[in-house]
């Protein structure tokens, strides 16, 4: 379970309080893979998780219909814990002025949530969106499969998003695929949330689908040159855990150029990147 620092209008006074210049950015890790990101002047969610399920480990920081700052809702996939069929709704409502980020594949699903479809921004791997000083980039993941449609793509994406020079990197859920450091590399991400819980046979038996080890998230982090590396996706569900300890250790071991960062959920990060 990860401690709460800032939770509900403390957390959303906090955000709003939080003023990076060009080249950095702020963040709030909300358990799992669910961050806030601030920069330009524009507050991003990626994968939200407001559900309050009994099993959680972490409490969700804020209720859907709190989030009224969203500029861009970024979701990576259709699995409940990222793309929350309880916390979509509201937040769309909560946030008329949000625009909301998927694959292509779950446009379909963002509408079946009641976003309307004028609000709903399709990205393909490789391909950019220029929307009020945000680039976005599409960046599929593969998790465990890639999934892809043979028309509509990929239906697990990734987002590389540049926020006034400052470059971060969500893959929401993957593991490490062919090409992907090369990709990662020519689009030069300085930062990056990376999943660390891992994958086995008894996992997947029981349908909870992969994820990066510790190590290669690692690997991700010091091969493609990154910045900052902050480990996620371990805290939410006592089956699936993973370890920040560990993360740091190997990555401290193996690249000591790279910065890090654990700390508590609901906790303002800011860093300078540019």
């Amino acid at each position: 379970m990860a401690e709460v620092k800032l939770s509900g209008q403390a957390l959303l006074a906090d955000v709003g309080a939080a003023n990076p210049p060009a080249g950095s950015l702020a963040f709030w890790w909300m358990g799992q893979g669910s961050v806030i990101v601030k920069g330009a002047g524009r507050v991003l969610y990626i994968d939200p998780y407001l559900n309050p399920d009994p099993r959680r480990q972490t409490p969700p920081l804020l209720k859907p219909e709190e989030v009224t700052n969203a500029d861009f809702v970024l979701l990576t996939h259709d699995h409940s814990d990222h793309i929350d069929p309880h916390a979509i709704p509201g937040i769309a409502k909560a946030s008329p002025q949000a625009r909301f980020v998927v694959s292509w594949p779950n446009v379909a699903r963002l509408e079946s949530l009641g976003v309307r479809l004028d609000r709903i921004l399709g990205l393909g791997h490789g391909a950019t969106l220029q929307e009020e000083g945000v680039t976005i980039h599409g960046f599929k993941s593969k998790h465990e499969f890639f999934d892809e449609d043979p028309e509509l793509g990929f239906p697990h994406m990734g987002y590389v998003v540049d926020l006034a020079g400052a470059r971060f990197y969500h893959p929401g859920d993957t593991i490490p695929w062919e090409g992907m450091i090369a990709g990662l590399k020519a689009l030069a991400p300085q930062a990056a949330f990376l999943p660390i819980n891992g994958r086995d046979g008894e996992r997947y038996r029981r349908h909870t689908i992969g994820n990066c080890t510790f190590q290669e998230s690692v690997d991700i982090a010091g091969e493609v040159g990154l910045k900052l590396a902050v480990p996620v996706h371990y805290d939410m569900f006592a089956g699936n855990p993973g370890s920040p300890p560990d993360f740091l250790d190997y990555l401290n071991a193996k690249y000591p150029e790279v910065d890090s960062w654990v700390g508590m959920a609901g906790e303002r990060v800011e860093r300078r990147l540019a």
